[in-house]
């Protein structure tokens, strides 16, 4: 009598509930995209809230982002722009099994995150000290608008959910060295990384968007 044919044992970081690592993958990645799809839908609620107030004070929109410092703003957009092209790279020595890259490349990462954070600490605080805070608690008198308080309702809300999101992102690269330094990611697994890298992306986009709307307005 013939002997049944070995079942494949599956690697031990697919679960049971998939057939194999590629199904596993896919099925992480459209998860996602999934997500990142509604984040779109979160922000763009703010993008679109940005474009009625703009349509209906456009010389507000125009004093007010002469108090944002263009510099900075400049510093922290090609800081993420870094970010995207080391996180990237990130991936790729996952791919080749460069577990030490990876790790280099987070940390990389996760420092450029750092200075952006703290770029926007300092602009944060210089606008409070001058009393540009928002909504009601508005007290600038360097405009001449009554509806200053508006543009920078919407400054601060935009900028300081993209914030959390990069506090985030920072939360999950850490998580990412500690699973790589135990050895967790190879070429055959590194779904983590590869998910967390479209978030990082994404948070980089959305940055780009923000800038020139609010930082070039002329």
């Amino acid at each position: 009598m013939s002997q049944p044919s070995a079942v494949k044992e599956k690697p031990k970081h697919v679960k049971h509930y998939f057939v194999d690592s590629d199904q596993q993958f896919e099925a992480s990645k459209m998860g996602m995209w999934v997500f990142l799809v509604t984040e779109i839908l979160f922000f763009g609620g703010l993008f679109g809230a940005y474009i009625v107030y703009r349509a209906w004070y456009p010389d507000l929109y125009l004093q007010a982002s002469t108090e944002l410092d263009t510099f900075w703003g400049t510093v922290n957009t090609a800081v993420l722009i870094g970010s995207s092209l080391t996180v990237a790279m990130a991936i790729r020595s996952a791919q080749l099994d460069q577990i030490k890259g990876l790790i280099i490349n987070l940390w990389i990462t996760i420092s450029l995150a750092a200075i952006f954070m703290v770029v926007k600490y300092f602009e944060y605080t210089h606008k409070f000290e001058k009393g540009i805070f928002p909504g009601e608690y508005y007290t600038y008198e360097g405009i001449a608008h009554e509806k200053a308080n508006i543009f920078f309702s919407i400054y601060y809300m935009m900028t300081g959910l993209h914030g959390i999101h990069v506090l985030v992102g920072i939360g999950l690269m850490l998580w990412l060295v500690f699973k790589a330094k135990k050895g967790v990611f190879s070429s055959q697994y590194y779904t983590h990384v590869e998910i967390t890298g479209l978030y990082w992306h994404l948070v980089d986009v959305i940055w780009i968007f923000l800038f020139p709307l609010l930082y070039l307005i002329d």
